[in-house]
């Protein structure tokens, strides 16, 4: 390791998220419209050997975790190869993958073999009617399969994650939380984000209040090291990351909720994220960002740091709650070029709209 990642406002920036492609095999309702969305041509997407280059210069930086992300990455012909390569070249970086779980079990072997921190699978209902509403295109038994095969390795951390919506999945948090118990897996719950305006609805956007009250057995729920940093956990059993974690007293299960929209984590981020097509994004919500693709493919450190860095410093401080119509509004800093949210006056009533469509498939979700 090299020198650290430290932004304006005095944060360490040492986890990367990292998209290897756009493509999924899902259509998830929150992630895309459903009419889809262009892919991007292959010869605008990094090659394995330009995140190969990416991943040395970034543990040169002091990046410790990275996750690699889609659309969905195990679609990506070569993927599992490639996590193999990444562990021989930089044994210390703590390597996971987010996933829809389509391919688990298929991959499951392999993926135990990868010596992997965590696979985090997208599972948003126990309903297979449901989960083919949302997903459009999947078949909930097969992801249940391959959570099972992974579980079964026991060589790698399995985590679920879920984003509640009201008329979708409220009811379920319970037996999801009945789920999670059975099969040994952490499940974190997530707010609704306001990421693309042709999917989100306030009216589907559920606070992690009302989401910890629903839990089973509200009260024997207790936060699990409450006044510490992610980064400064002292429980083994909580990993890092946004989500505040809860602990059933009389089981012992621990439970994240990512208050992502009603209590924001910007003063803690210690992140950024590269899309596929090698463009650094300061901020989730950010519309743009730092283009480095060039210098990835020139194999350029100098240029591929000059890039990361630029990036860094437009890491806004903090941002509003990201719901068209609230009066707060996103809170700029003088070093920081850019805001979390970015809205706009509608011309018909004034209203704030989104003037961005960011698609989870293209950002890295």
């Amino acid at each position: 390791m090299g020198t650290i990642i430290r932004d304006s406002f005095g944060r360490v920036l040492d986890y990367v998220r990292i998209s290897i492609t756009d493509r999924c095999n899902f259509r998830c309702m929150y992630c895309m419209p459903a009419s889809g969305i262009e892919w991007i041509p292959h010869n605008e997407i990094m090659t394995y050997e330009d995140i190969l280059f990416l991943v040395s210069v970034l543990s040169n930086l002091g990046v410790k975790r990275i996750r690699f992300t889609g659309g969905e990455p195990f679609v990506r012909k070569g993927f599992i190869d490639f996590l193999h390569e990444i562990h021989r070249k930089h044994p210390l970086i703590g390597i996971a993958v987010t996933t829809n779980g389509a391919f688990l079990e298929r991959d499951a072997s392999a993926i135990s073999a990868l010596a992997l921190h965590s696979v985090n699978v997208s599972l948003d209902t126990l309903d297979p009617g449901k989960f083919s509403e949302i997903t459009r295109t999947g078949d909930l038994s097969r992801v249940l399969r391959g959570i099972d095969s992974l579980v079964a390795s026991g060589e790698v951390p399995v985590k679920v994650n879920t984003v509640v919506m009201r008329d979708f999945n409220l009811v379920e948090i319970p037996s999801l939380a009945r789920f999670a118990a059975e099969k040994s897996v952490l499940l974190r719950f997530i707010e609704f984000m306001p990421l693309d305006k042709d999917v989100w609805s306030k009216m589907q956007y559920v606070p992690a209040s009302e989401i910890l009250s629903l839990l089973p057995e509200a009260t024997q729920w207790s936060p699990c090291n409450k006044n510490l940093r992610a980064s400064e956990s002292l429980d083994p059993g909580i990993p890092n990351g946004p989500a505040k974690y809860f602990r059933k007293k009389d089981t012992g299960q621990c439970i994240g909720i990512i208050s992502a929209v009603s209590d924001h984590f910007c003063h803690t981020c210690n992140r950024l994220r590269i899309t596929s097509t090698g463009e650094v994004r300061p901020c989730l919500f950010s519309n743009k960002g730092v283009p480095i693709i060039d210098a990835l493919r020139r194999h350029d450190p100098d240029a591929t740091r000059e890039g990361i860095l630029k990036a860094v410093t437009q890491k806004p401080h903090e941002g509003g709650t990201g719901i068209p119509g609230e009066k707060q509004a996103p809170k700029v800093d003088q070093h920081s070029s850019i805001t979390c949210f970015n809205r706009e006056k509608s011309p018909r009533n004034g209203a704030e709209n989104f003037t961005e469509e960011r698609h989870m498939s293209r950002i890295g979700g």
